[in-house]
């Protein structure tokens, strides 16, 4: 599932009924051949050094073992990250372990080689402190952190500065401005709160398997992404140590550039709806920030090369990251097009629901990426203090525009533009005053109207049609659209689809659906793909009569005279505007080729049913819907909306105003 879901990589789990460390080495080389990778797991210690060594040496393909590595990574970040919040440099802190197995032996290596001394370091395990002269329980792994002391337990080691009563399991401990890891994988009982509460005032404190903050973190998917597709060589071993460096440097020193990125709506999502930002209670990014794998996986390809252990050397590093941004965000390839275009024109956007948090993340990822300057509808202190507890770093009324509606300069000037706009479709003055103070979307389209803002997006909260409504009385019809409609995108892992009309129209005409094809076409071009328009229907040209069929028949001669370069058929059912075989078979002859992208529908239950459908069984993204008809930009999302979903839709916002804009002007 992690490998799966983080980093989409196939894996297949095998249980092996081994305890031989020899048989089970044998094993593991055997599968070279159909793997690209191992992740070994769960093999105590030190027969796991035995393994992974010997299968290191062996393999040709990158091997891990998930307790030395992955977990020497996170806790490296965490102690790293820590100590920067303590003030203190690695190099004089006193390390102790409670515990000598596979995980904390790799984490101590890998904090050696991070600057930690060899003599500041001690080790104890179930026969107490690792001492010069030991004989119980040894091996050339352990001995390695041999002091020279008189000391016997854990108690001693820590001294005066703490002590660590029974049972050590819960990982009581308590030290004055230190750290305590609260991080026993076999004890659920250990949570952030105890060792937090344990450690004394001006401790850092950072759990593991917690009901409410673990699990965390697994850099595994990100490092294997990276090294599948460099392929390392045989006898390429320096580059483990050097490849786990650049994996925590992301994670552990170099985090101190990730604390300033905003937190993920995906992350506060996991924790249910709770925000986790740098600090003594989160020195390490979520296992479930999507970002992870955008930062660690280029990191770890990066230091293949650099070393040059790397077989087949990444060319272009900016489009692998781009490659890894599409699998994060699936609407990257179909979206990119709009991106580009929106950074090299940003407009100002308005946000009727400016205290959303989506919205509010939003405008912060706005900002980053430069596709818009955002303008935001609601109380500045209310957003000022919901950005900072989201994280967001922009500064209400100075990155960010705010529009306040309690107490706005521009009020009397936008009543009276209500009137004017609204007068003779039944608001009234004392109407106009109340909405002007109290409806975010009238006060958006306002702006948009007014030339305060180049486009608008709302419908956060509220009914569409409400929005739209307003949208109607403020904004109006473009000159050259017979009515609204709206276009909604949805991108699955067959491709992105462009269905319509999904919200508006309940029973179109042929004229109207016709219309729609020719407007939506539009659109799709914007995302620079090619229009394919599919008119759908139960029949399949012509094998039935009824109402609809007919219909559809009758808008394929309209678009075939009004738009005859336009790439359409119909009517045809859905396979078979998706199946271009099983089209061949029942019309040789139809002038769509290939796979549909724009799905026209004969009315509004179905348009919208199959937007729904597709969305859930398929697990598609919707990006929309794209209103399509105003005068001037302005969308209307869905309460269901995410915080991407509106990143998505600002782009098109902008490309919507940067196109009006042009037209102008030509």
């Amino acid at each position: 599932m992690l490998f799966k879901k983080f980093a989409g990589i196939d894996v297949f789990d095998i249980e092996v009924a081994e305890t031989d460390a020899q048989r089970l080495i044998e094993v593991v080389c055997a599968l070279e051949p159909t793997f690209g990778g191992i992740n070994l797991e769960d093999i105590k210690a030190p027969e796991c050094f035995e393994v992974e060594e010997a299968c290191k040496a062996r393999m040709g393909i990158p091997v891990f073992h998930d307790d030395q590595h992955g977990t020497a990574i996170i806790v490296a970040a965490a102690i790293t990250n820590g100590l920067e919040l303590a003030g203190k440099p690695l190099s004089s802190v006193k390390i102790v372990t409670s515990g000598a197995g596979a995980a904390a032996l790799a984490c101590l290596n890998l904090l050696v080689t991070l600057g930690a001394k060899r003599e500041n370091i001690w080790v104890t395990d179930i026969e107490g402190v690792v001492y010069e002269g030991r004989e119980s329980l040894m091996d050339r792994w352990k001995s390695i952190y041999a002091q020279k002391t008189d000391a016997r337990t854990l108690g001693e080691v820590i001294g005066r500065r703490g002590r660590v009563p029974r049972p050590v399991g819960r990982r009581r401990a308590e030290a004055r401005n230190g750290r305590v890891d609260g991080r026993q994988a076999d004890d659920p009982r250990a949570r952030q709160s105890d060792a937090r509460d344990h450690a004394g005032r001006g401790a850092q404190g950072e759990a593991g398997r917690d009901d409410l903050h673990g699990p965390f973190g697994f850099p595994e998917p990100g490092q294997q992404r990276a090294l599948l597709p460099v392929h390392l060589p045989r006898r390429a071993r320096r580059f483990r140590e050097r490849d786990q460096r650049a994996d925590e440097g992301r994670r552990g020193a170099r985090h101190r550039g990730a604390r300033r990125e905003a937190s993920s709506d995906v992350v506060s999502k996991a924790y249910g709806g709770e925000t986790r930002l740098f600090g003594p209670d989160s020195l390490i990014p979520s296992p479930f920030d999507p970002r992870l794998i955008l930062r660690i996986a280029p990191a770890v390809a990066r230091a293949a090369m650099e070393s040059g252990v790397a077989k087949r050397p990444i060319a272009d590093l900016r489009a692998y990251e781009e490659q890894l941004n599409r699998f994060v965000f699936r609407s990257g390839f179909v979206m990119k097009p709009v991106f580009t275009a929106a950074r090299a024109t940003p407009k100002r956007v308005i946000y009727a629901d400016g205290e959303d948090e989506r919205a509010l993340r939003a405008a912060q990822v706005a900002l980053e990426e430069g596709i818009a300057v955002p303008v935001l509808i609601g109380r500045p202190h209310v957003i000022d203090v919901r950005a900072r507890r989201y994280g967001l770093t922009f500064k209400p009324g100075t990155d960010v525009e705010i529009v306040n509606p309690e107490d706005d300069k521009r009020y009397r000037d936008y009543v009276a533009l209500y009137l004017e706009r609204a007068g003779r479709k039944g608001v009234t003055p004392d109407r106009a005053r109340t909405v002007v103070r109290t409806n975010t979307t009238v006060i958006a389209a306002l702006a948009v109207q007014r030339g305060d803002a180049d486009a608008m997006i709302c419908g956060l909260e509220g009914r569409f049609h409400n929005n739209l409504r307003y949208i109607d009385q403020v904004i109006g019809l473009a000159s050259d659209a017979p009515d609204y409609s709206t276009l909604s995108l949805l991108i699955s892992g067959r491709g992105a689809y462009f269905l319509t009309d999904t919200y508006v129209t309940p029973d179109p005409d042929a004229q109207s659906i016709a219309e729609c094809a020719i407007l939506g076409a539009r659109s799709v071009e914007r995302f620079g793909l090619t229009p394919k328009v599919a008119l759908l229907s139960h029949s399949n040209f012509g094998s039935d009569d009824t109402p609809s069929a007919v219909k559809m028949r009758e808008a394929l001669a309209i678009l075939r005279q009004t738009a005859p370069s336009l790439e359409v058929d119909g009517e045809m059912m859905g396979d078979v505007a998706l199946t271009p075989a099983l089209r061949e078979r029942l019309l040789p002859t139809s002038s769509l080729t290939g796979e549909a992208n724009l799905l026209v529908f004969p009315n509004l239950d179905a348009a919208n049913i199959a937007t729904q459908l597709i969305k859930t069984l398929a697990d598609a993204l919707p990006v929309g819907p794209i209103i399509v008809g105003p005068a001037k930009p302005a969308h209307i999302l869905t309460p269901s909306v995410t915080a991407r979903g509106v990143v998505n839709m600002t782009a098109v916002a902008v490309v919507d105003a940067a196109q009006q804009s042009a037209a102008a002007q030509g």
